[in-house]
């Protein structure tokens, strides 16, 4: 029986895992291969499965991170997929907050071992959040740390957004925790093909475990909006918190458009893009040390001007 390959894709929050998946699952329907996706998310609400085509077997675990929380859920999807789903690669896409080689471990289970063949561990780092890193918690340095030093690929991503002195002096930072994972300078994720067909997991040594409950005590808050919202108005919102939210996420009505825009903002940096149709008005928010009853009473003020 031939081995489905496994890839696993690691990174904080924002830093540009779910670009990279849409462009492997791209990369590999053009070898003529047929990928599966086992999505991750905090939320208990999928924002990121829209980036999935249709015809892409997708399993999602939500409400938890694989390394700890939802562990448990894991052998049934993979159950699933197998038993109903042909396919070549399975990518599983860890949330921002989950510690790879704990994952890994999650999904190395008696029941699947002759069925998978490990390509081994893709991070992605986000060059701007990793140049101004004296502004995080110890604890998610920490998970940072752990995220780069297992990994058999690293994604220096949005280099775009910082100088080619900073490109050089984070390239010696990241290469001094992992010296031994091809490292590639991207914008937008893009790596080449031959970096993905040449990977090869390497021996994990000793870890520091970092789980987003226990450890980073992150927070995550679902909003659903029942009305449009000011783009104004939601821009103050945002300002207000940005020392303490990591990542935002979702689909926003907003008086000026006729349908909910997508909306994603990573460490000050909001990116709004129109849609066609009219999406679930879904926002997802993390950070740390949220009040969810606050944050949620706050957007619906924002309804209601």
């Amino acid at each position: 029986m031939t081995k489905k390959n496994i890839y696993v894709l690691s990174g904080f929050l924002g830093s540009g895992k779910t670009t990279l998946l849409k462009q492997l699952i791209q990369s590999l329907k053009d070898q003529i291969r047929r990928p599966a996706i086992i999505m991750n998310e905090l939320g208990s609400v999928s924002i990121d499965s829209e980036a999935v085509d249709k015809d892409t077997p997708l399993q999602e675990l939500l409400d938890g991170c694989i390394c700890c929380t939802v562990q448990d859920q894991l052998d049934a999807k993979l159950q699933e997929l197998l038993m109903t789903e042909t396919f070549d690669d399975l990518i599983i896409e860890t949330t921002g907050a989950a510690h790879p080689v704990e994952a890994i471990d999650a999904i190395m289970s008696p029941l699947f071992s002759d069925r998978f063949e490990w390509k081994g561990i893709i991070t992605t780092i986000d060059s701007f959040v990793w140049k101004n890193r004296e502004s995080l918690t110890p604890q998610v340095m920490q998970l940072l740390y752990e995220q780069i030093k297992h990994a058999d690929l690293l994604l220096i991503n949005k280099v775009d957004l910082i100088t080619e002195m900073d490109q050089g002096m984070i390239s010696f930072e990241i290469q001094q925790i992992n010296s031994h994972a091809p490292l590639f300078l991207t914008q937008q994720s893009h790596v080449p093909l031959s970096a993905l067909q040449n990977m090869s997991m390497s021996e994990k040594g000793e870890r520091q475990a970092v789980h987003a409950k226990d450890h980073l005590h992150l927070t995550v808050v679902n909003h659903v909006f029942d009305q449009k919202v000011a783009l104004e108005d939601f821009e103050n919102w945002i300002r207000s918190h940005t020392d303490r939210i990591y990542r935002m996420k979702g689909y926003v009505p907003f008086s000026h458009a006729a349908n909910p825009m997508m909306f994603q903002y990573s460490y000050g940096m909001p990116i709004y893009m129109p849609e066609d149709m009219k999406m679930p008005k879904n926002l997802v928010i993390i950070g740390h040390g949220l009040d969810k009853s606050q944050i949620r009473s706050e957007l619906k003020s924002l309804e209601m001007k």
